[in-house]
């Protein structure tokens, strides 16, 4: 006796094959705003939490792109404009002592290195004497300007004494300056090296016991934070790509500062520059693939692009519908940074499979 439960199972599962191929062989037909029209029954899958943790199935919500990737250019990697100091040994000595080597980071006011120098203690020796003349200078002309207000000497003995305390005092502001300039110590006969700005060492021209001769930088610091991007703009995108827009270089992100106007004859293209920050990979000097961006098409939302897969030639997500996931066709228009920018399928807010698309694919073309 034929069980009838198995026989109506079976021809369920006919008309639900047959329902499949008539949706598949449809769609490849009917024009893209036909066939994202509310899923039937035949384009849902069903997959239950159960499953959907199985197959490690996560959903996410459609954004809407504020940009979209118009190219992207072969590049190098920079230090800016006036982002490269050298640190100057301003008086000839010997190194007694360093702080830095090259590849360091510094930091803005960090010694790099204690300088023994003949002169720092000659403008010690200056500082101390002129400091001892301004004492006795500015006692005498207190002194005499009490007795020229009482009429007991001339005023112009006063007037004089005013003066000498005054060149003193020119002395020892200046020798102080010259040793505050240098960071030196008329004490001991130093002066250190300081960093003037923060960032990499990249010179370090310089060793204990060495002579410096005041007229040499030992140290060079380039300045981090951020570098200058150079790349070829082909001459079909000038006028296109304008300053302000963004480049991209992996995860950084970076603005165009200058787009040239003169273009190349042999090469057909004109000079691009962006500013980038610092951060894993920037180093100067590396050649670099950076992407151009520009405003997004009107109606354009940007996905991760592991939610976008191919069936049937045609670009398509999944959707999040009641019971599963439904099949929407879209039309990505381009991929940069891990993200895929769709201007028609789908709206910000839809939530679509981010993650187990490639499961969910392998079940729907496995029904």
């Amino acid at each position: 006796m034929v069980d009838k439960k198995a026989y109506f199972g079976a021809a369920a599962l006919v008309i639900v094959a047959g329902t499949g191929w008539w949706f598949t062989s449809g769609t490849d037909s009917a024009p893209a705003d036909q066939a994202n029209r509310a899923a039937t029954a035949s384009d849902t899958l069903a997959v239950d939490a159960a499953k959907a943790r199985i197959l490690g199935i996560e959903l996410g919500p459609v954004a809407a792109a504020q940009e979209a990737p118009i190219a992207e250019l072969p590049a190098t990697i920079a230090p800016p404009p006036n982002s490269r100091v050298a640190v100057a040994a301003t008086l000839p000595g010997t190194v007694q002592r360093t702080f830095a080597v090259e590849g360091d980071r510094v930091l803005r006011g960090q010694p790099l290195a204690v300088i023994v120098s003949r002169d720092v203690l000659t403008i010690g020796a200056d500082l101390a004497r002129a400091n001892a003349r301004l004492g006795v200078s500015q006692a005498s002309a207190a002194r005499l300007s009490r007795l020229s207000r009482e009429g007991v000497i001339a005023a112009a003995r006063a007037d004089e004494a005013q003066a000498l305390a005054a060149e003193a005092r020119a002395d020892v502001a200046e020798n102080s300056r010259i040793l505050r300039l240098v960071g030196g110590s008329g004490g001991s006969g130093t002066y250190t090296l300081s960093a003037p700005i923060s960032g990499r060492v990249t010179r370090a021209d310089i060793a204990v016991g060495n002579p410096v001769d005041g007229m040499t930088a030992p140290f060079v610091i380039d300045a981090e934070g951020q570098y200058e991007v150079t790349a070829q703009l082909p001459e079909r995108l000038i006028g296109q790509v304008r300053p302000g827009m963004t480049v991209r270089l992996g995860e950084l992100a970076g603005k165009i500062t200058a787009v040239g106007s003169v273009i190349d004859p042999a090469t057909r293209s004109a000079s691009l520059k962006a500013s980038l920050p610092s951060g894993p990979g920037i180093v100067a000097g590396r050649a670099a693939t950076v992407s151009i961006f520009g405003p997004a098409p009107a109606g354009a939302v940007v996905v991760p692009a592991g939610a976008v897969t191919t069936i049937n030639g045609a670009d398509v997500v999944f959707v999040a519908a009641s019971g599963g996931y439904a099949l929407r066709k879209v039309t990505a228009s381009g991929i940069s940074a891990g993200m895929a920018l769709v201007t028609s399928g789908l709206k910000p807010g839809d939530r679509i499979v981010v993650k187990g698309t490639s499961a969910l694919k392998a079940f729907f073309l496995a029904r």
